[in-house]
């Protein structure tokens, strides 16, 4: 059976079950790295449930974006739907918020772009009008 991009569903499971376990690798890893500093033991059990939690949690999360940008007429995901998913959760929203500000502020050309393209429209639907 084949998805709308053309793959097939064997393909996307190998391709996610690699996925999952690489994800899972690292969980590992940073996990043993974080408890030596911190002087503790982890047992790899407790890290490895950690990590298939948290990949199901992402892949959640990348479902809600793509309703989010598929709900604006968009094919890709923008900052907006990572802040809109990221809602309930008041501190990750605010540094959201705080990073997509920033990144704006160091590239203020594609904000006046963004301007003279919302102008552009304006126009063009007021000679339609």
């Amino acid at each position: 059976m084949e998805n709308i991009d053309g793959s097939n569903d064997v393909e996307t499971d190998a391709e996610m079950k690699l996925l999952r376990d690489r994800f899972r690798l690292s969980a590992i890893s940073i996990t043993e790295s974080q408890a030596k500093q911190s002087g503790m033991e982890v047992s790899k059990v407790v890290v490895t449930c950690l990590a298939d939690l948290t990949f199901k949690y992402i892949e959640r999360v990348a479902r809600d974006l793509h309703l989010f940008a598929q709900h604006a007429n968009r094919k890709s995901v923008n900052m907006e739907d990572v802040i809109l998913c990221a809602h309930r959760n008041g501190h990750l929203s605010g540094l959201l918020r705080t990073f997509s500000n920033d990144l704006k502020a160091k590239d203020p050309q594609s904000e006046r772009k963004r301007k003279k393209e919302a102008k552009k429209n304006e126009k063009t639907t007021a000679i339609l009008l």
